[in-house]
């Protein structure tokens, strides 16, 4: 606030960008399965200046706590699960994937902005190898004493809601995620298969570069051609970003 000659106030009000409108990016052509998804619309947003404090910029910085899937051996075996799927009620353990080729596992949950990120475009990934061999699974680990909202009636609604083409397995003593060493959602176990041999761990890395806080289109790229690669039975590169997401929310008594 400032007062000019002859007692006359100006007040100035200043706006704070929060977020930017993305740059265009070139469409990336690979015969992996990539999507080319709308930008969510951006804007600016005024910032309030109380009255009598004097005008000045104020930054809105949102935090989310952001967690890193964590080394887990490749080469490793996929634990054996026996989980309830909420949609259908049916049970489903490992051994009903011993007929593919290759195996998805992730560990997603309702309420993770990370995963919210994310969901349309996990059941159109899906959907796209599925058709081409792959198995896929995801499991929600977390507690519902702490977020009820993850619980399994709502599991059961996302499923519907996001037309999931693959089981979402409800682990309510979070014993199927110590196993696999999932710590975030969300998290991505891609195993492939040999003949008779278990299930062996390729890839644990991310879906790909984009996250809700930038402005980098969702693609799938990393997992997708983790996926080419095991269904085409090349190596799957051992340099994997790790996914980040929302810690997985463990029971109170069970807490890290």
């Amino acid at each position: 606030m400032a007062v000019a000659a002859g007692g006359a106030v100006t007040v100035t009000t200043t706006c704070v960008r929060l977020l930017s409108a993305p740059r265009s990016l070139a469409a990336i052509r690979t015969s992996s399965f990539v999507t080319t998804l709308s930008y969510s619309k951006l804007g600016f947003f005024p910032v309030r200046i109380r009255n009598n404090e004097p005008a000045r910029k104020k930054l809105l910085v949102i935090r989310a706590a952001r967690t890193e899937s964590q080394g887990v051996s490749l080469g490793s075996r996929a634990p054996n699960f026996q989980l309830p799927e909420p949609l259908t009620g049916k049970t489903w353990t490992l051994e009903d994937f011993e007929s593919y080729p290759a195996l998805l596992v992730m560990f997603i949950c309702n309420h993770c902005p990370f995963v919210k990120h994310l969901k349309k475009d996990l059941a159109k990934l899906s959907n796209f190898y599925m058709k081409k061999g792959l198995a896929v699974v995801a499991i929600s680990s977390n507690s519902v004493a702490t977020h009820p909202q993850d619980g399994p009636q709502f599991m059961a609604e996302d499923a519907k809601l996001y037309n999931y083409p693959f089981p979402y397995l409800y682990d309510e003593n979070q014993d199927v995620a110590r196993d696999f060493g999932a710590v975030c959602t969300p998290e991505f176990f891609l195993f492939k298969k040999d003949g008779r041999r278990p299930f062996e761990l390729v890839y644990h890395g991310q879906f790909d570069d984009s996250r809700p806080s930038n402005s980098v289109p969702v693609t799938g790229r990393d997992l997708s051609l983790a996926i080419d690669s095991v269904l085409s039975g090349q190596p799957v590169p051992s340099a994997q970003k790790p996914s980040v997401g929302c810690s997985i929310k463990w029971h109170p008594q069970k807490s890290l």
